[in-house]
């Protein structure tokens, strides 16, 4: 892990997501890149060719705002560059995150709820769905960030596995035990031979190290996850995410998203290769 990305819009909720990754950029000697969307009017955004003065205004504006955004006593002899996108946080992100070629995005999310969630999301939300990269949910202050115990939610299908591996080789730099969990529920429910056969075939294909296997029934699958990760006191929760977008995500939802408005445990999302 030598690049994390930290896209901020300066709120409370991004100096939580700033602080982790900057423990993590510690822990690893890795690069920290900050990054802030311009919050232009719609009459600027939607111009081809931008009126420059109130352009340059706007952007002194962020460029103040990050000398005191990175004014903070743990961003100290560490590399931190500045970045700043006029285009939408979701889309500034993807772009940023392959340009500089970033490891580790660490974002802060309070959640979303009701009808917004429903129709809008939020930018927390919109990059967990679209990136290829892994993205580290942040919910509250976390000055410790420590990972001991690490729950992979996963449901053993061949198109899981990349994520599968991912989520490994992330516990092994972090030197944590992995709980890969598998959660039963009465709409979708498999016998124990049957999961347990899943599992022994990825577990023979990947050699993981220092992690268990586990069967946990709940009503959906996202109360399983949060409840068997309470059960087992686990520092972060991580699963894999289709990026469903338009039709298909509205009615069928994102697991990882779920999880990534509501779990209160750090949350980290791996992509599913699209078959």
């Amino acid at each position: 892990m030598k690049k994390i990305l930290v896209p901020t819009d300066f709120s409370l909720l991004s100096e939580h997501a700033l602080e982790v990754a900057a423990k993590l950029a510690s822990d690893f000697n890795a690069e920290l890149f900050i990054m802030h969307s311009l919050d232009l009017p719609v009459h600027l955004a939607t111009k081809e060719q931008h009126d420059v003065p109130e352009v340059l205004f706007y952007m002194k504006m962020a460029q103040q705002k990050f000398q005191d955004f990175k004014d903070k006593p743990y961003l100290k002899n560490l590399a931190v560059n500045d970045i700043i996108e006029d285009a939408t946080t979701s889309n500034a992100v993807q772009e940023a995150a392959i340009k500089h070629q970033i490891d580790l995005i660490v974002m802060g999310s309070g959640g979303a709820s009701g009808i917004k969630e429903f129709i809008i999301g939020s930018n927390t939300e919109k990059v967990v769905r679209n990136s290829e990269i892994p993205v580290l949910v942040i919910k509250e202050q976390n000055p410790d960030f420590k990972i001991e115990r690490f729950v992979f939610a996963c449901d053993f299908t061949p198109e899981s596995y990349d994520p599968f591996v991912k989520a490994h080789e992330f516990a092994k730099i972090l030197n944590a035990k992995i709980h890969y969990l598998f959660v039963n529920t009465p709409s979708d429910f498999h016998t124990t031979e049957e999961i347990t056969h899943k599992m022994s075939a990825f577990i023979d294909r990947a050699q993981p190290s220092n992690f268990s296997l586990n069967i946990y029934n709940d009503k959906n699958v996202e109360n399983g996850i949060v409840n068997f990760s309470k059960s087992v006191n686990a520092d972060l929760i991580a699963v894999g995410t289709h990026g469903r977008k338009g039709l298909a995500h509205i009615f069928n939802g994102s697991i990882s998203e779920d999880l990534a408005n509501h779990a209160l445990k750090p949350v980290l999302t791996f992509k599913i290769p699209t078959p």
